[in-house]
């Protein structure tokens, strides 16, 4: 039977700590420009729940998620390229009605996999689809052939070589290395505007937050217990009967269509998208994300990510041929020092010396056992 979530002590505070911080203190402390810079990394903090769940929970490290990331940004930019690429906006053109880097290419015609995005609705089911489409044909080919740890890790880190080789070498159909640009409105809604930026700061938000409501609900079901299971004795449990590749599918499914949330949501806030965050360097980036959080904790995953960028953002202004070896002796440093993150340091030392239900030694069993058997 499933377990229903469990909003009382620990876990409501946490969830209601993290709601403060995003919904009160950063709209009323931070300027429009600081509030969609912190919208921004939000956006990440998808792909790092996408990897508690897929990493941490279910032992699939995937190098490759700013794939599923890039996909769904993708998907987003090319519905608002062509809502600013009317043939009004474009009358200067040789060809009015196209995107201006495909003119700029003499492509005379919309590519026919361009049309659909001339709909909301069908760009909104693809920007989950489309990653998640791909995500299965991936989880399929490898794990029903029981390839895992490292070798599918390399794999998903070649994958997004590959992808971002591919955008860049087709840049008469995607727009080459400098990505799709110049995005300006949603259905005439001007998106570029401070009161805009707010207004999908806490859409952002909302989303991220029925993204962790989701993953709470994973984590607490039988499912999410097979998935520990799987983790540590992977032989186990396939001979208990349970279909292994199929869980493992559907985890890394589910990781890539969260992952796509954020891209999408990324392309709205900052406004445009390019293959600099589909290839491999994004992609390892969003892996230390989780783990300066805690591979095991869905909400270590969005607090990681705020420090991480943070810190990418104060330390790179200063410092910009230091921040990517600061990058990797602070991934080095928490998978020998920290090996649960930040969730391991507030499980350890913090919960414990709170009252009741609010710490103890339950908070330090749920870092070890993230999903507890009932």
């Amino acid at each position: 039977m499933m377990r229903k979530l469990d909003f009382s002590g620990r876990g409501a505070l946490g969830f209601l700590l993290l709601a403060v911080l995003i919904f009160l203190v950063f709209p009323l402390a931070l300027d429009a420009f600081r509030l969609n810079m912190v919208g921004k990394y939000l956006t990440y903090a998808f792909v790092a729940l996408g990897l508690v769940l897929c990493w941490g929970y279910g032992g699939i490290l995937s190098l490759g998620q700013g794939v599923f990331f890039g996909l769904g940004g993708y998907c987003m930019a090319m519905f608002l390229k062509l809502e600013a690429s009317s043939p009004e906006a474009t009358a200067i053109q040789s060809t009015p009605g196209i995107p201006d880097f495909m003119d700029w290419n003499q492509i005379t015609a919309l590519p026919w996999f361009w049309e659909p995005f001339h709909s909301l609705p069908f760009t909104v089911v693809a920007i989950v689809a489309v990653p998640v489409i791909f995500a299965f044909i991936l989880g399929v080919a490898m794990f029903t052939r029981r390839v895992g740890g490292v070798y599918f890790a390399i794999i998903t880190q070649a994958m997004a070589a590959i992808l971002s080789i591919l955008i860049i070498g087709q840049q008469g159909y995607t727009g080459g290395v400098n990505g799709i640009t110049d995005l300006r409105t949603l259905l005439g809604w001007d998106i570029r505007t401070d009161n805009a930026k707010v207004i999908l700061y806490f859409l952002n938000g909302g989303l991220l937050f029925a993204c962790l409501f989701l993953a709470a609900w994973v984590k607490n079901t039988k499912f999410g217990r097979i998935l520990v299971a799987m983790r540590g004795k992977e032989d186990r449990v396939r001979f208990s009967g349970y279909d292994v590749a199929g869980f493992k599918i559907f985890i890394f499914c589910l990781a890539a269509g969260i992952s796509a949330i954020g891209g999408a949501m990324f392309t709205l806030q900052v406004g445009f998208m390019s293959p600099s965050f589909v290839g491999i360097v994004p992609s390892i980036e969003m892996v230390i994300f989780c783990a300066v959080g805690g591979r095991l904790s869905i909400l270590g995953a969005v607090y990681g990510t705020l420090v991480v960028n943070y810190a990418k953002t104060t330390l790179s202004e200063s410092f910009p041929e230091l921040w990517l070896f600061a990058m990797g002796a602070v991934f080095i440093g928490v998978v020998m020092a920290f090996p649960n993150g930040l969730a391991g340091l507030w499980s350890d030392h913090v919960a414990p010396r709170l009252p009741g239900k609010l710490g103890g030694r339950g908070a330090k069993a749920d870092a070890e056992a993230p999903a507890p058997a009932e």
